[in-house]
């Protein structure tokens, strides 16, 4: 119950976030805000400030901005959501999935503010059996790409490896300025202490203590890398190597929480810390995941979605431009409903997936 209750906690948050981002780009940019509200359904707090109601609602599960025109697309007033200039509409739209990019990415800056250090992708030891100082790599080599892939992280290099799924490599190193390339890099066999092998590059990566730059530089570039993970996601999805059983809805995302949170509560243990803060540094580290996926997936150009409604300017842009009219604002809002039906459509789909998945069906 603990970890439902912090899952739709954690949705309502990052949606209301979203929403403010939103709200304070159309502030900035002069719109008419109608209302903006916290949670969903009766309003339980309400107060007038200017223009705008403010209000709180029962449902925890994310809060909205309404902005003059922006639902009936008929206002006559200068100040409405669609008689803004085009840049303005833009900054708006991008305000939320920039306020979803930003609580993930201070999220992680946080997390990352209380390491003692961290690895950086640069070769400074070779580990015992390993076959990798006899290819070609040299002591303060950079790993620059794995496979065709950029390497930020030291975890990138792993995780890079283990798609291809091969015991072969392509490399690409960084020395002194200039890039080596080293193809069908043999991978070595290596044993943990627990006795379990895998396969990797046989060498030890570099420690870089902890200092300010060094943690913003890590943070960023761990938010890049989740963003990437995204779109590695929907790229699988789109071509077909993930189906409907390897999407999470929100029932899948609940179990994740608990997982996640029971595997930082174990390890915090073993460590002889605190459960409870062990999970939530791990809950905390899920949802910085979260954030950053919820602003990838708004710019999506999916009707109901942020990237949809950009693109749809981009239409109509192109539309004035071509016949001096512009679009009828009706035509959006039918675009918009039935790209929220499919979404919603799908989102029952994978739920109805999450929940037979529980039951082992």
């Amino acid at each position: 119950m603990l970890y439902i209750l912090i899952a739709i906690l954690m949705f309502g948050v990052l949606i209301a976030l979203h929403e403010f981002g939103h709200f304070a780009a159309a502030k900035l940019c002069g719109v008419k805000v109608n209302e903006f509200s916290i949670g969903m359904g009766p309003q339980v707090l309400h107060t007038a400030k200017g223009e705008t109601d403010y209000s709180l609602r029962l449902l925890p599960i994310g809060g909205f901005c309404a902005m003059e025109g922006e639902e009936e697309g008929a206002s006559t007033d200068p100040r409405a959501f669609p008689n803004r200039p085009w840049w303005q509409r833009l900054i708006i739209l991008l305000g939320g999935v920039f306020m979803n990019f930003l609580t993930g990415f201070l999220i992680i800056l946080c997390l990352y503010s209380a390491n003692d250090a961290f690895y950086e992708p640069v070769i400074a030891d070779f580990q015992p059996g390993g076959q990798a100082q006899t290819q070609g790599i040299q002591l303060g080599d950079r790993i620059h790409a794995v496979n065709g892939h950029r390497v930020y992280l030291t975890e990138d290099i792993s995780f890079f490896l283990g798609r291809r799924g091969e015991a072969k490599a392509d490399l690409v190193l960084s020395r002194n300025g200039k890039k080596v390339e080293l193809k069908d890099f043999e991978l070595s066999v290596m044993t943990n202490s627990d006795g379990s092998r895998w396969l990797g590059l046989g060498i030890t990566t570099t420690r870089v203590e902890n200092s300010l730059p060094q943690v913003l530089k890590t943070a960023w570039l761990k938010s890049v890398d989740y963003v990437r993970m995204v779109w590695y996601s929907l790229s699988e999805l789109i071509r077909g190597a993930v189906g409907l059983r390897e999407m999470s809805g929100p029932v899948g995302i609940v179990d994740m929480v608990g997982q996640v949170g029971e595997q930082g509560a174990e390890a915090a243990q073993e460590a002889g810390m605190s459960r409870f803060l062990g999970a939530l540094l791990n809950i905390l580290s899920f949802v910085s995941f979260i954030a950053i996926n919820l602003a990838v997936m708004n710019l999506l150009p999916i009707p109901a979605l942020d990237g949809g409604q950009i693109l749809f300017m981009a239409i109509n842009g192109i539309y004035t431009a071509a016949t001096r009219r512009k679009l009828d604002p009706k035509y959006l809002n039918y675009v918009t409903a039935a790209g929220f039906a499919c979404l919603m459509a799908l989102m029952l789909l994978v739920t109805v997936s999450d929940i037979l998945k529980k039951f082992g069906v």
